[in-house]
């Protein structure tokens, strides 16, 4: 179990080894859930994503124009898969 200090704003710290096991990063948001029975469950929050965050993400790698072909992407993605690359 971990103890842990609220400060006089009613705010607390909490520790790195904490942080790690919740898989919370800096900058990180997290989900407080509050029971009825005064408990509180502490989790990272999941973002989801828009697709339209995905447009554009290998332009800065393509440098070269290189223009691949659907079977080719398919082969590289199968390769990364297989741990080949």
């Amino acid at each position: 179990m971990t103890t842990l200090t609220v400060t006089a704003k009613g705010q607390v710290t909490f520790k790195q080894a904490l942080l790690r096991h919740l898989g919370i990063k800096p900058g990180q948001k997290i989900n407080v859930e509050v029971l009825p029975d005064g408990r509180a469950v502490i989790q990272a929050l999941r973002e989801g994503r828009n697709i339209s965050d995905s447009f554009g993400i290998l332009k800065a790698k393509n440098r070269g124009n290189l223009v691949l072909s659907i079977e080719e992407m398919n082969e590289i993605a199968r390769k990364g898969w297989a741990g080949e690359a």
